[in-house]
């Protein structure tokens, strides 16, 4: 009994230690004013059973952008790193001269990665099947998403800006309009990345020699929809100490969006359209005509994880949903098959929130300890490398581009960060000085969490110099 008693102090001792916070993030933790229970920690050689630092890492917490690496991990195993979205056209009418005689359909299957490049590409390949005129009209099927899933309000009051942006089963460049902003001639230069005729742009911005940290703060924009389009006025000021600058704002619904693309590329290959836009199923008696396939689901989770594209993840969620339960796509649906293949695998996340996807939300929660155990799993998957490679690169690219980049860390951790207001998180692979693995998770959940940056990369540092 005393040879227990010794055995289960020496466990409760080492508990006990792996609880409490390196000194040096316990540090900057005071400094930012943020106290250590609202902060999870876990960390955990990839290689081991135990964990070697777990701070209130069974605390149920919002992990904001963190979430994604959940979607993605779970998308890569369920559907594998080989799966491609397709999007179909249809044709409802006979073709003659080049004419089809009739309605053109497109019907989408949530590609999140769906851009402009992918829309000129796919109607050039209907123009090489022998159509180049259409009588009809454009129908647009969307059944393969509920359609509940794209009524939801905005996150937040920025509800023009891109990331507030609902998922769509045919969605075109995520229905984003990209802002470029540079100085020309003495003058500020305000154009769109990729032009469309119903977006009309007014430039009242002025040049002032100044700094550019908060160059967002210093310009404003005012929407006004128009009978056939937008009008956006931009003012304030712009540096030329900023070089060039974007602003990516969702001015259209997903149908007009689409419609206007289709209008403006079909124009220019010189196809001949003069119909209205709809939205329905695809009749019964349509045929289809040519079937696109997007890159693989290995390269898409790049754009998701390394840049934290919130519709991408959403998309991909739905997607989930649908493929493992059944069409139209539900974020329930989604959320149910990630918790079913965890449960699969052993891993009974209780607390699990995913919401949709992204970590987009108020109501996503989950642990750091179980964030870590996924990230363990992930690790021993087939699909780690891209898993992975998905991530940002400490000090490198995505979203820790130039973070570290004087320490010896740099380069050798793969991080997904989050921030919200009152959250701010960090998760993923740490590569210590002796070639070991480490998974790392750090959760604040706090009013002043937007200043734990300097916590956060004590702790990778801590890691990275671990004997």
């Amino acid at each position: 009994m005393r040879h227990w008693l010794i055995f289960l102090g020496l466990i409760l001792a080492n508990f006990q230690a792996a609880a409490e916070l390196p000194p040096v993030v316990a540090s900057e933790l005071a400094n930012a004013g943020i106290p250590e229970a609202s902060v999870a920690v876990y960390v955990r050689a990839v290689a081991d059973d135990s964990a070697i630092l777990s701070h209130n890492a069974d605390k149920s917490m919002n992990p904001a952008s963190v979430m994604k690496l959940v979607t993605t991990n779970a998308a890569l195993n369920l559907l594998g790193p080989t799966f491609r979205w397709k999007t179909e056209v249809y044709k409802n009418g006979n073709v003659l001269n080049s004419t089809l005689r009739g309605d053109l359909i497109i019907k989408g299957y949530g590609d999140p990665s769906f851009n402009a490049q992918d829309f000129w590409r796919l109607l050039i390949t209907l123009q090489q099947a022998g159509i180049k005129k259409i009588t009809g009209d454009l129908i647009i099927d969307k059944d393969y998403f509920d359609k509940e899933e794209g009524s939801q309000g905005a996150f937040d009051s920025e509800v023009w800006r891109a990331y507030n942006a609902p998922p769509s089963a045919f969605l075109v460049n995520g229905r984003n309009t990209s802002f470029r902003f540079k100085v020309t001639d003495s003058a500020v230069q305000v154009n769109q990345e990729f032009e469309l005729a119903e977006i009309k742009i007014i430039n009242h911005m002025k040049l002032v020699e100044s700094g550019c940290a908060a160059w967002r703060d210093n310009m404003t924009y005012q929407i006004k929809v128009a009978e056939n389009g937008v009008v956006v006025t931009f003012g304030g000021t712009f540096s030329p100490s900023c070089g060039e600058k974007y602003l990516e704002l969702s001015l259209f619904d997903d149908e007009k969006y689409a419609f206007f693309t289709f209008k403006k590329l079909w124009r220019e290959l010189g196809g001949g359209f003069s119909g209205r836009l709809k939205i329905g199923e695809t009749p019964d008696a349509a045929v289809k005509v040519l079937e696109q396939t997007s890159a693989p689901l290995g390269y898409v989770v790049h754009d998701i994880n390394k840049w934290s594209n919130n519709l991408m993840a959403r998309q991909l969620l739905l997607t989930i949903g649908a493929e493992q339960i059944g069409a139209p796509a539900t974020e329930s649906k989604g959320e149910a098959a990630i918790k079913d293949w965890l449960f699969n695998k052993g891993l009974r996340f209780n607390e699990l929130v995913v919401d949709n996807g992204s970590g987009l939300s108020h109501t996503a929660r989950i642990t750091a300890e179980h964030m870590g155990q996924m990230l363990v799993g992930a690790y021993h998957a087939p699909a780690m490398p891209e898993f992975m490679a998905s991530m940002p690169i400490l000090a490198r690219d995505g979203t820790v581009m130039g973070r570290l980049k004087n320490s010896q860390s740099n380069g050798r951790a793969h991080l997904k960060t989050g921030s919200l207001n009152g959250v701010s998180a960090i998760a993923g692979y740490v590569l210590d000085a002796n070639g070991h693995r480490h998974a790392l998770v750090m959760l604040v959940n706090h009013a002043k969490a937007g200043a734990s940056k300097a916590a956060q990369d004590a702790l990778i540092e801590w890691v990275h110099q671990l004997p």
